[in-house]
């Protein structure tokens, strides 16, 4: 399959300036350049941000060769696009810290190998921190007309909003359009890819090469991500952003939000993410859609994603805790079984002496599983609540230090899913 149809067989293709052309240009001149950017707002990346990164993925996969840009310039002002309002300018020390973080976490999802389709890391500070104001105007900023950079829906929509969109922020596309028509100069870089959101500036990069008189230019985007509610996904329930750095958010967290994906996002999510063959995916596909209890396209999805951003041991290590979790106990596991399973999965503080003196189950149902002590005398009544696997069905009976394992921890669910790794410190 041609990776043009593959991109689109994966539900990764949205938008293409020119979709005959860029697929005669990437079947009969591989390895073809192609690039992403990054906005160094954060020294990690996160789920949004795999988006264009695997396009980079496949098309690398399929013989190209991919070029990452790192906005230390542009991070300097920000990118309108999706944003209602303007974001803080970062400082040279931050945006450092942020690049460095960036590229530690790209150069472990793509291959930055010494061959043809060997990744190359750049930053687009590097070609515009020498360029003078007046300069940037007469050689760039006159080939774009406003009425045509007011046409795009990342301008547009800022200019109707209440807090309209400074010169800073509208200059952006220029800057973003003069990176891609460097790269084709420096590293004959032919195609810029991205999330459909960046689709103005791309066509921004292509109408610039255009006006300039040099080689044709092609953009790319994939769709963002939503789930089935229409939200923007990269969030848990309770609001905190999914980072791919482990320090900020667990691989064991990270793993569980892709396995906790509904049947009817599974299926489109794993396409777009796992880097197995299309036939492989369909076969997986169907017996998924023959028994969805099995959770077959999630498990899948959790093991493709965790294991390309943390790698394989991550997987075996969080599916090894998975199965002590499904069993509800921590019966039998060794001290350093223990200390591994805190490791890996986020543990909820108890102090140690009121574990001593012994905590009532219901406010220890409180403190971990449900909104209130109301709440947790209702699920013992009912039978829901469990400690360490056994159920518990006084609503007196106290929690020791007796039901730790290896002095350490324990294990309270309440009800068939609310399940906490409790830790005595």
């Amino acid at each position: 399959m041609k990776i043009l149809d593959e991109l689109n067989a994966r539900g990764l293709l949205k938008d293409c300036t020119d979709r005959t052309g860029l697929g005669d240009l990437l079947a009969d001149h591989a390895p073809v350049s192609v690039y992403a950017g990054y906005d160094p707002t954060s020294a990690s990346l996160h789920v949004g941000n795999l988006v264009p990164t695997i396009l980079l993925k496949r098309l690398q996969m399929a013989g190209h060769r991919p070029i990452i840009v790192v906005g230390g310039a542009t991070g300097m002002i920000g990118d309108p696009s999706g944003k209602s309002d303007e974001r803080n300018l970062l400082d040279d020390a931050t945006l450092a810290k942020n690049l460095a973080g960036i590229r530690a976490q790209l150069s472990r999802l793509l291959d930055f190998g010494d061959h043809p389709t060997g990744a190359v890391m750049t930053n687009n500070a590097e070609w515009t921190r020498g360029i003078g104001f007046l300069e940037f105007l007469r050689d760039t900023g006159k080939y774009l007309t406003v009425n045509y950079m007011m046409a795009k829906d990342s301008v547009k929509s800022r200019l109707e909003s209440e807090s309209g969109i400074s010169y800073t922020e509208f200059s952006y596309m220029l800057l973003q359009a003069y990176d891609f028509v460097h790269l084709a100069r420096a590293y004959n870089c032919r195609l810029q890819v991205g999330g459909s959101d960046q689709y103005g500036n791309i066509t921004a990069g292509c109408e610039l090469s255009r006006k300039l008189g040099e080689q044709q230019l092609f953009g790319l985007t994939a769709p963002l991500l939503f789930d089935s509610t229409g939200q923007k996904m990269g969030k848990t329930s309770t609001g905190e952003r999914i980072w791919l750095d482990p320090a900020l958010t667990r691989p064991f967290t990270f793993y569980q939000y892709w396995f906790n994906r509904n049947d009817e996002e599974a299926p489109r999510l794993v396409r777009l993410f796992s880097l197995r063959p299309l036939a492989e995916l369909e076969l997986l596909l169907d017996e998924h859609e023959k028994d969805r209890s099995k959770r077959v396209a999630q498990i899948e999805l959790a093991r493709a994603l965790t294991a390309w951003v943390h790698g394989e041991d991550a997987v075996t290590s969080i599916e090894w805790a998975n199965q002590i979790f499904k069993a509800g106990t921590l019966g039998g596991l060794s001290g350093e079984e223990v200390e591994r399973l805190l490791e890996i999965i986020p543990a909820i503080d108890v102090p140690r002496a009121d574990l001593t003196t012994g905590i009532n189950v219901v406010e220890l149902l409180a403190r971990t599983v449900v909104e209130s002590k109301t709440a947790g005398r209702t699920l013992v009544q009912q039978g829901g609540a469990y400690v360490n696997g056994v159920k518990v069905t006084d609503i007196k009976h106290q929690v020791t230090v007796a039901d730790l394992a290896a002095s350490r921890a324990l294990l309270i669910r309440g009800g068939k899913k609310e399940m906490r790794l409790i830790r005595a410190v």
